[in-house]
């Protein structure tokens, strides 16, 4: 159970203030758990590559981080730019504004341009912020990402109003279907909140509880 789980989770260090020193420790962490990757943001994405070279954990960095409101072309060159630097994994957060607007045009041009710039060289996932949206923008934004082949949805950044819920990860999960990986984040604490989430459809967790879900704790962070 430990391996299985802890091979779904982002083990994740996103923190303004995150230091070189937490950095290390949350890579060194990484190896010894067998996460599946670290998420951190991308001014230490070349030397968490470093560091993970030769290992099997992967590095995952975040996109328009943490609101959304970069214009497609600097998602894209933030992509370009994280994966020169050793990414494979890239998650970008949506433009909200566009969506709550009904700029559906927008918002698939926003997504399509770091897909794109991701394909073949890094996973795709995109977080919609689930917790500022009511369900049928959840349903459109799902359905847009994986129209322009993004490779995962994810819930939350976990610095807004709200994290992953089993509602919204099943509501996900049955919109974009088998060919698109769902990723629960946000408020993912404990082994049990990792396991419901898991049964409600998720493929991926990214937690800053790594390391208690695996022990089968309980954790107070609130990513």
């Amino acid at each position: 159970m430990i391996n299985n789980i802890a091979k779904l989770i982002d083990h994740t260090l996103l923190k303004a203030d995150a230091t070189k020193d937490q950095i290390t420790k949350l890579c060194d962490e990484a190896k010894e758990y067998t996460f599946a990757s670290v998420c951190v943001n991308p001014t230490w994405v070349n030397y968490c590559s470093e560091l993970l070279s030769g290992t099997e954990v992967k590095v995952c960095t975040v996109i328009g981080f943490p609101l959304g409101a970069t214009t497609p072309e600097t998602k894209a060159f933030e992509t370009t730019n994280a994966i020169e630097n050793g990414a494979t994994e890239v998650d970008m957060v949506i433009n909200v504004g566009a969506l709550k607007d009904g700029n559906y045009e927008l918002v698939e041009r926003d997504i399509r341009a770091v897909v794109d710039a991701a394909k073949g060289k890094a996973l795709s996932k995109v977080i919609i912020e689930t917790s500022l949206l009511t369900d049928d923008e959840k349903v459109r934004a799902c359905e847009i990402a994986a129209k322009v082949g993004a490779d995962f949805v994810k819930t939350s950044t976990g610095f807004s109003t709200g994290g992953a819920t089993i509602e919204d990860i099943a509501l996900m999960s049955k919109t974009v279907g088998c060919d698109v990986g769902v990723k629960a984040s946000g408020g993912v604490r404990s082994a049990e909140d990792a396991r419901s989430m898991v049964e409600a459809g998720a493929t991926r967790i990214g937690a800053s509880s790594g390391i208690a879900i695996v022990k089968g704790l309980t954790s107070d962070s609130d990513y």
